[in-house]
């Protein structure tokens, strides 16, 4: 009898020490990407912005949002005070997903469910049937390495009769929400989150909640929580793709946030807008609180961002826009259409965990060095040590160097941003490269095009791009262009179009 106790102490043992020994040598930590639609930098109480000295510094914005769970994320770990993304959506959640610069992966538009968007001008090959099931992506990277793959909210990756509009075909084993449109049809449940318009446009998979009073946040949040708590009690890590149709229209009051709005001199769309802001981050609280209830923190790690810039509709009546001080918005060659926040942390920040011991982040710092969309897929996959496959190239660059807080001299200050369509900007490329930038517009001539060919800006003295220094500084100007068009080249550029001829870019 003592004999077969101890032979079977031994077993539990071995087990033991085996299952401990595969733990500390997973590679799996658990990731959610909770990703924001239309949020820009300043949708939000927590100081995205530094002064001179690199501390957060607050604007009026900051002191409408109320975005308390975005703070307690930033205080757990780190914020970027400068994060591109495309100035629209489809090309930002495809490069997000890919590591590619729309510009590669030729998704260079938002994707239009019923058919192509490329616009009069717009290149003709433009991709604008998206994602496809043979396409590299970041969750069907991980799906072949045991994660499993949730997509809750927002897909928009491609159109209605093509692979892309859902994302089961896309390397994501759970899709709740997802299809091929870029806005909800309601967000509310009365509504069936439908629009009387267009009901084929309902967000699907939230049947449950139709005729109750759950927006469609909490819906979409209460989803997402349910599939975690199954993928822990499967003894699953997952990479959870949050990804919210707030703060897109059609907007409308989150009656659970009204009231601490209801005083305020904005206009009611803008009350509106907070509203979902609100909702939003009540929405990453609830996911956060589950983590911990869950016993799971330490090993997870959450990225919070937007997919471009705002589209709140604050004017100059108010002292401020909408971006404010920065220029622009959605969909515009400004700095307000292209940054974005970015928020990461450990759930449980603890430094002698595995996991954060191959990726660790400073807690309560701020990054004042460029990042883009394109630094997550190759971030994520050097977390997890899975291998980027051959033939793939992606265009962003590992953050785990800037996540500690420090700075990275060998990491170069560059964010490429084409856009060779008609929207609020019109067929343009933009390049930052260290503190200067350069707009070039390739078809000035054009009804609501901007009138300039040339625009340049040195965002460290002029971060409000209100100073056009092509003509003084031509020198400058030569270089960024030339630099420019190189990348175009290499990435593989398509332009717009006149009379079926391609319109490239042209040194000064």
């Amino acid at each position: 009898m003592m004999r077969l106790l101890s032979l079977l102490s031994f077993l539990v043992l071995s087990f033991v020490g085996c299952s401990s020994g595969k733990a500390e040598e997973s590679n799996s930590p658990n990731i959610i990407l909770f990703l924001v639609d239309d949020m820009g930098l300043m949708d939000t109480s927590v100081p995205m912005l530094t002064d001179e000295s690199g501390q957060p510094e607050a604007h009026p914005l900051n002191q409408f949002y109320r975005t308390p769970n975005m703070a307690r994320l930033a205080k757990k770990g780190i914020r970027f005070s400068t994060f591109y993304a495309q100035s629209v959506c489809s090309p930002s959640r495809t490069s997000i997903l890919t590591g590619q610069n729309a510009t590669r992966h030729r998704t260079t538009q938002w994707i239009r469910p019923s058919g192509n968007n490329r616009g009069k001008h717009g290149p003709t090959d433009w991709n604008w049937t998206g994602l496809k099931p043979t396409d590299v992506t970041l969750q069907g990277m991980l799906k072949k390495n045991g994660y499993r793959t949730i997509h809750v909210g927002k897909a928009h990756l491609g159109p209605d009769k093509h692979p892309g509009s859902d994302p089961l075909n896309l390397g994501f084993e759970v899709n709740i929400g997802g299809t091929s449109q870029g806005s909800p049809g309601s967000y509310l449940a009365t509504n069936n989150y439908q629009s009387a318009k267009r009901p084929e446009y309902a967000v699907p998979h939230l049947e449950e909640y139709h005729g109750s009073d759950t927006f469609l946040t909490e819906a979409l949040t209460l989803e997402a929580i349910k599939e975690v708590k199954k993928a822990v009690n499967d003894e699953k890590h997952f990479f959870l793709h949050m990804s919210h149709y707030a703060l897109h229209t059609p907007w409308v009051n989150d009656p659970r946030f009204a009231a601490n709005y209801a005083e305020s001199e904005m206009p009611s769309a803008v009350k509106q807008f907070a509203t979902l802001v609100e909702g939003m981050d009540k929405s990453l609280g609830d996911l956060m609180d589950t983590i911990e209830e869950l016993g799971i923190a330490e090993n997870t790690l959450i990225l919070f961002l937007g997919d471009n810039g705002s589209d709140a509709r604050i004017g100059n009546a108010h002292g401020i826009g909408s971006s404010a001080p920065l220029r622009g918005k959605k969909a515009t060659h400004y700095e307000g259409g292209t940054r974005i926040p970015f928020i990461t942390s450990w759930a449980m920040p603890n430094s002698e965990n595995p996991f954060q011991k191959r990726l660790p982040i400073a807690q309560n710092a701020v990054q004042s060095q460029t990042g883009t969309i394109m630094d997550l897929f190759p971030t994520i996959l050097n977390l997890t040590q899975i291998e980027n496959p051959d033939g793939h190239i992606t265009d962003g660059i590992d953050l785990a160097p800037l996540l500690t807080g420090k700075p990275d001299p060998s990491r170069e200050e560059n964010f490429l941003m084409h856009f060779p369509h008609d929207h609020r900007s019109k067929y343009f490329t933009s390049l930052r490269h260290g503190d200067w930038k350069v707009i070039y517009h390739y078809l000035p001539e054009i009804k609501g095009a901007h009138p300039e060919r040339y625009e340049l800006f040195n965002l460290r003295n002029d971060p409000s791009e209100s100073n056009n220094l092509a003509k003084e500084n031509s020198e400058k100007l030569s270089s960024m262009m030339e630099r420019m068009i190189q990348q175009l080249e290499d990435e593989g550029a398509l332009y717009c179009e006149m009379e079926g001829q391609p319109v490239k870019p042209q040194m000064p």
